[in-house]
């Protein structure tokens, strides 16, 4: 007797989802998971992926900033899927401190891994990705579009991110993959845990110190749920139509909208205060 078709296996998609060490990365992975596909999560220490291997979904350790790495994981999925249906490009971090004392090699480290290397992640799954007519969804950051005074760098990194994902929606329309800028607003994460501070010895900023540590964690002030932003991103990616920039999360449309109908002397006035800077002498 033949076996019984499986009703899920015809729409099951294979998923590559990068920084799944912990917040949003591990949430989405445990999402797909849970609505039964298959599942390929990423990180750099494989002791942060057993969790989710032992759930069942397949982990491969990635630097996306190593071009081997990269090359190394997409031949792991095109041998034992012959295709790709979603690249979430998740991965990255945040340098935090004022502009003028984050240095150059701070800053080169924020561009290579929240812009270079998601773009070196398309690149090598595009031949995967096309087979299936799939999708690429970038996450970038609301303050990608809003800067925050001590964010500068993750800033720019996430509005390059953005730009980025502008152009490959319209190049890479023709071939069937469609792209999508997914900009959060505050989710529980441990991205500010996880940050780098960048100070000089002397800081013309001491005297606001406190403030800066204490606005470190302000994303989290009221964030969603990791689960609930998990779910409610994983529902759009799977439909068939899906808009070309999804905002989730605490305030992921007040900031914009500030930043759009305020004056920018208002907009400048009201962060100077909120992030201590009307303290400076």
């Amino acid at each position: 007797m033949a076996p019984h078709p499986d009703p899920l296996r015809k729409n099951r998609k294979v998923v590559l989802i990068t920084g799944c060490s912990s917040g949003i990365g591990a949430a989405l992975a445990e999402e797909f998971h849970r609505l039964g596909h298959v599942v390929y999560a990423t990180a750099r220490k494989a002791d942060d992926l057993a969790p989710l291997a032992e759930k069942g979904m397949r982990t491969l350790v990635l630097d996306i900033t190593e071009p081997a790495g990269i090359d190394a994981a997409i031949v792991t999925i095109g041998a034992e899927q012959n295709g790709l249906d979603i690249l979430i490009n998740n991965a990255g971090f945040s340098v935090m401190g004022p502009m003028i004392e984050v240095g150059s090699d701070d800053l080169r480290r924020q561009f290579e891994t929240n812009v270079i290397g998601p773009m070196a992640m398309v690149r090598a799954a595009l031949p995967l990705l096309e087979r299936r007519k799939g999708c690429v969804a970038n996450v970038g950051s609301i303050i990608g579009l809003a800067t925050l005074p001590f964010r500068g760098a993750y800033s720019a990194s996430k509005a390059a991110l953005h730009a980025l994902s502008d152009a490959l929606r319209m190049e890479l329309k023709p071939f069937g993959i469609r792209v999508i800028s997914v900009q959060p607003g505050g989710v529980r994460s441990r991205i500010a845990d996880n940050a780098t501070t960048a100070l000089a010895p002397v800081s013309r900023y001491a005297s606001i110190l406190d403030a800066l540590e204490r606005d470190r964690f302000i994303s989290q002030q009221g964030a969603m749920p990791t689960e609930i932003f998990a779910r409610c991103l994983a529902e759009r990616l799977l439909q068939p139509q899906t808009p070309a920039v999804i905002r989730i999360g605490s305030n992921s449309t007040l900031l914009p909208t500030l930043k759009r109908i305020l004056p920018l002397s208002w907009l400048d006035r009201m962060l100077a205060h909120k992030f201590g800077l009307d303290r400076l002498p």
